[in-house]
Parts: C-alpha cells; structure tokens; sequence
C-alpha cells in the first residue's frame, strides 16, 4: 500500500512532467490522486504504469498502448478536451473555461490489435500518421493532430504545419 506522501509526489512529478511537455493535468485533485493510486497500483502489480481505467494484460508488450500516457491521449484531447480517464485535459478544461465531453473508448479489441501490428511488421517505414512540424523551433511529430502547445518552445498549435 502507497502512503499518501507517495501519492501526492507522483500526482506533483506527473503534473510537472506533463507541463513540461505541453500538456495538463486534471485539476480535480481527489479525482487526480485517485487516478495516480491506480497507476501505482499498477505499476507494483505489473512492473509499468498501465492506465487505470483499462483492463492491462499483464505483459508490456501487449500493454504498450495503454502505458501512462497512452497511445490515445493525443487524439482524445483533441476531441474531448480529456483522455479517457480524464488524467490529462485541455488547456481550457484545466481553466474552467470549458468541460470535457464523454471519452469514448478508441483501444481497439485484442485481435484488432494483433492485426494492426502485424500489418506496421509488413510494411517496414511505412507513415500511420501525418508528420507535423513546429514552424519556430522546428519540432517534428507524427500524430493525427499537432500537439495542443509545442512542448520544445511551449507556442499554439496553430504555428505547426504539415512537414509530411
């Protein structure tokens, strides 16, 4: 069992990893502790930090898509203005300016799974997604959507532009 010392250094290190890169934690901060008890839990448990709010196999390799952050916190903020278990949100959600809408679940199921990987095997160097780059810094990432804020020089999304 975690101390609520260890608890709250998680949550305090998450948030300021999360700034640090452009992103924000939820600000409820009961919801947000008990978000970071379930990731520790499963950090004991399986050896990795595996989302809370998902069944994890129990094998990384299985699990590498809903290690914390998971593969489909990008594309659920753009949508929702939160992730699926609502440990990262938007900048307005963060604010109070707006809230997030319901999160649907994108993971696709276990066969989908096997299917996708063994499709990306095939196809060595072939692109999923669109590479966007940061028009100051120069930034590249490959993701449907430009990140919220450049987390190299923290500018808006909208100075990001399609590179490939």
């Amino acid at each position: 069992m975690m101390s609520d010392e260890e608890v709250d250094r998680f949550a305090r290190d998450l948030a300021l990893e999360a700034e640090a890169g452009g992103y924000h934690t939820n600000p409820d901060r009961e919801f947000t502790r008990g978000l970071v008890r379930g990731l520790l839990a499963n950090l004991e448990r399986y050896g990795y930090i595996s989302c809370p709010c998902r069944l994890a196999a129990g094998n990384r390799e299985d699990d590498l898509d809903i290690i914390c952050p998971c593969d489909y916190r990008d594309p659920d903020l753009a949508d929702y203005g939160a992730c699926y278990c609502a440990l990262y949100v938007t900048a307005d959600v963060e604010a109070g300016l707006s809230t997030p809408d319901p999160v649907p679940e994108r993971r696709p199921p276990p066969a989908e799974r096997r299917r996708q990987k063994e499709e990306r095997a095939a196809v060595p160097g072939a692109r999923r997604y669109p590479v966007w780059r940061c028009r100051v810094c120069g930034y590249l990432c490959a993701r449907d959507e430009p990140p919220e804020i450049c987390p190299i020089c923290r500018v808006s999304r909208d100075r990001f532009e399609r590179f490939m």
